[in-house]
């Protein structure tokens, strides 16, 4: 019921207008617009990204989104040159070197938004078989 259904993506911000100036000035989304509800929202990727106001901000410890790119590297130099701030982690079973962590068949890189959301960018290392 649900496989072909339009998905929207989620993340609380606490300030609108810092948080805009992150996705369209350092992720390059293009704008969509305000909702009636007050949301914010970008299209990507054949997805919805909606920024939703929430005064108190979010605790999530998870990756709340994750952007499938075709080169991690050259997408991790290009953010890092719009001054996105790359994580690095060194726990058993997650190491990160030039801020990469390997995860089975796919590279994976995380940063934090302005908000606290943490947003990873991925690179499929093996190519899905066609269904």
């Amino acid at each position: 019921m649900l496989t072909h259904a339009p998905v929207t993506t989620m993340l609380p911000v606490i300030n609108m207008t810092r948080a805009r100036a992150f996705y369209e000035g350092s992720l390059g989304l293009i704008p969509g617009g305000f909702k009636p509800d007050g949301k914010f929202v970008y299209g990507v990727g054949g997805a919805t990204l909606a920024l939703f106001p929430k005064p108190e901000g979010t605790s999530a410890d998870h990756t709340a989104i994750s952007f499938q790119v075709p080169d991690i590297a050259a997408c991790i130099a290009e953010l890092k040159g719009l001054g996105v701030v790359f994580e690095d982690y060194d726990f058993p079973g997650l190491k990160t070197i030039d801020h990469v962590c390997v995860l089975g068949a796919e590279k994976a890189a995380w940063f934090k938004d302005t908000e606290g959301n943490y947003l990873c960018v991925h690179e499929d290392l093996v190519q899905a078989a066609p269904r």
